[in-house]
This record gives C-alpha cells, sequence and structure tokens, in this order.
C-alpha cells in the first residue's frame, strides 16, 4: 500500500526553524509534482509552495524568502524547510504529491496526501 507519511514539525519560537518531511512509503515509481499546504484554525487552506520533479520550487508570498521546499528523488522524500517562523505560520501542514504507480505494466498518475503535522510558533 503507498502512502505519504509525514514528519517534523512541532513548536518552535519565533525566529526559529522546523524541518518537515514527507515520505513516499511503498512500490512506487516516481513522484511528480509536490505541494505543501497549510491549514489554520478559522481559515481557509493555503498553497505555500510546491517543487516540480525537477526541483523547481515556487512560494507563496507569505513564506517567500522563509520556506524551502526540496525533494530527495532517490529517497521518495520531500522537505519543507521552515526558517524565521512567525506566530502566523501556526497551522496544520500537509504535503501532497502526484506519485506516478505501475499497475498491471502501466504507468498511471494518482493523487496522494500526508496525514498532516502540527506546527506551532510561540513563545
Amino acid at each position: 500500500q503507498v502512502k505519504l507519511v509525514q514528519s517534523g514539525g512541532g513548536t518552535a519560537q519565533p525566529g526559529g526553524s522546523l524541518r518537515l518531511s514527507c515520505a513516499a512509503i511503498g512500490r512506487i515509481d516516481s513522484i511528480n509534482d509536490v505541494k505543501w499546504y497549510r491549514l489554520a484554525p478559522g481559515k481557509e487552506r493555503e498553497l505555500i509552495a510546491t517543487i516540480t520533479r525537477g526541483g523547481i520550487a515556487n512560494y507563496r508570498d507569505s513564506v517567500k524568502g522563509r520556506f524551502t521546499a526540496s525533494r530527495d528523488n532517490a529517497k521518495n522524500t520531500l522537505y519543507l524547510q521552515m526558517d524565521r517562523l512567525k506566530p502566523e505560520d501556526t497551522a496544520m501542514y500537509y504535503c501532497y504529491a502526484d506519485i506516478v504507480l505501475i499497475v498491471s505494466f502501466r504507468k498511471d498518475e494518482y493523487p496522494f496526501w500526508g496525514q498532516g503535522t502540527q506546527v506551532t510558533v510561540d513563545v
């Protein structure tokens, strides 16, 4: 069974750093585009970063220059490095990936979500 398993997160002080990981578990062919979202209480879900298979990343303005998305294709693992954290970064963070599976000798792309991980920025 294929799934995305998130780790990392937790609590940090303002100005601190945290790193999220998102690992694809199971038999997969490859991972295409990856997106990182966050959901804060009372707010709508935000797309904060995307990273292509080739490693080209784009960011929401509010995290640009502070967050860095990366990936290790050999390990099927995605990362979100979060620096200079602010209280408004407090949210549940989710990874999303388009994963290529081989089913009956055919390659197809399927959407997968991580289980989410809480990030809290507080003094």
